[in-house]
């Protein structure tokens, strides 16, 4: 059990005693102490290690003691129990990383690699996740923001002492800096952008409105009784994930709550659970590589599907016909372009379709090509705009330079550059963007 906080000894003082009765004093370096627990409603001492580190030498940068002790459930909800009652307070999730965040401890690039060595799926993706923790996204965005800030420095000391007719950059050097810069941004951006096989496993979502057939879909599909099959609309309020192979290629399907407008939602307590539904939906659609779109054969196609098979983004979706075995004839069916669309009629009843449908899976898996990155997904996602206008930003800085403009316009350049880059290392930064990061961190971490 980990505690942190400027509070830290005075908790300790009330539940743990050094062995031969010694005081417990303010630690000035890392070190590990043996004791005893003293706790309320266990009768015996119980042996523990104590691991305490000072303000600064710690991963959050505040004292933190960590409770080593045995593995025993109501020995740790009695040591939490007691805690809690003396003015500690349960963490949230991902407040020890957000706490070293804030401490200067790693900047959010790092942050964000904690939790991707979290939820690594494979070696590929531990590995790059390793590396942004050890900083090797942030040590050259840092690098990078010095060279700028010593360039803007030059630069706005050129005007405070316009009149002294003092050169502080020359413009070959401003050019040239320039190019430095430009150069660096280019080769990050590539850097979250490059193109590759992917290995991590292709995710396949079920798309579809309620009842649309989705969930017999999916336990037909991975063979298990996974996801709950109901008449009543509504029925998978969250999302369900089973694993694929594919000729050793895993393919992740996934199924989703029914797509439906905003207006279903009734007013009260029950809105919330199905809007946090939708916007589970939402989130696992947009991140899927492959979609496959489920029209409940046994009735017209409404506008909503109607729009979605009108969409011009169609190389990796399927269109699967759900219920085909209570169709008299698959020429009842509404007829529609399906220019670069699979069409695929299926029966989880019967199995009409199913290994037609497997097969197509199976071509795709194995024949993707998807975007990987030599950074952690999310802070690609998080940091492809700022990135892009960073270089953007230099690109015009150069222009101005090489044509001899206005060195305040270049300054005003720079600056807009070094607050793009503030954004993906944090030295700019907002609550939400904060919430968005650290929300997604579990108790603990």
């Amino acid at each position: 059990m980990r505690l942190s906080g400027p509070n830290v000894l005075q908790c300790l003082h009330t539940v743990f005693q050094v062995n031969d009765q010694q005081i417990l004093h303010p630690p000035t370096h890392p070190h590990a102490i043996f004791g005893s627990l003293h706790l309320y409603g266990i009768n015996s001492p119980v042996p523990c290690e104590l691991y305490l580190w000072p303000n600064g030498h710690s991963y959050t940068g505040q004292m933190v003691a960590e409770f080593h002790t045995l593995g025993s459930l109501p020995l740790l909800d009695a040591l939490l129990n007691s805690l809690c009652g003396v003015g500690a307070r349960m963490a949230q999730p991902g407040e020890f990383t957000l706490r070293a965040f804030l401490s200067g401890r790693i900047d959010l690039t790092q942050a964000e690699a904690v939790l991707g060595v979290i939820d690594a799926a494979n070696p590929q993706e531990f590995n790059v996740s390793v590396a942004q923790l050890a900083g090797g996204l942030a040590r050259p965005m840092h690098r990078l923001r010095e060279m700028l800030l010593d360039l803007l420095a030059h630069l706005e000391a050129g005007f405070d002492f316009a009149d002294e007719d003092l050169p502080f950059i020359t413009p070959e050097e401003l050019l040239s800096q320039l190019a430095e810069a430009s150069k660096n941004v280019a080769q990050m951006a590539a850097q979250m952008e490059s193109r590759g096989t992917t290995q991590t496993a292709v995710r396949a979502v079920l798309i579809g409105e309620p009842n649309s057939g989705k969930s017999s879909l999916f336990n037909a599909l991975t063979c298990k009784a996974g996801a709950l099959v109901s008449e009543q609309p509504g029925t998978t309020r969250d999302y369900l994930v089973a694993e694929l192979d594919f000729d050793g290629r895993k393919c992740q399907l996934i199924d989703t709550a029914g797509i439906e407008a905003k207006s279903f939602y009734p007013v009260g307590a029950t809105a919330v659970p199905e809007q946090a539904a939708q916007e589970a939906a939402q989130e696992q659609i947009h991140q899927a590589h492959v979609h496959l779109l489920c029209l409940d054969a046994t009735r017209p196609l409404d506008a909503w599907e109607q729009n979605e098979l009108a969409r011009d983004d169609k190389s990796h979706e399927i269109v699967v016909w759900t219920k085909i075995d209570a169709v008299p004839s698959e020429a009842a069916l509404p007829v529609f372009d399906t220019t670069n669309q699979a069409i695929i009629f299926t029966s989880s009843l019967t199995g009409q379709g199913l290994d037609r449908l497997r097969d197509e899976l199976r071509r795709i898996v194995l024949g993707a090509e998807f975007i990987t990155s030599d950074v952690v997904m999310s802070t690609a996602a998080r940091c492809h705009e700022s990135i892009h206008r960073a270089g953007e930003s230099l690109h015009r800085a150069q222009d101005l330079a090489s044509s001899q403009g206005g060195e305040e316009l270049i300054a005003a350049e720079i600056r807009t550059a070094l607050e793009e880059l503030g954004k993906i290392i944090g030295a700019v930064y907002t609550d939400d963007v904060l919430d968005r990061i650290f929300s997604r961190f579990c108790v603990g971490k």
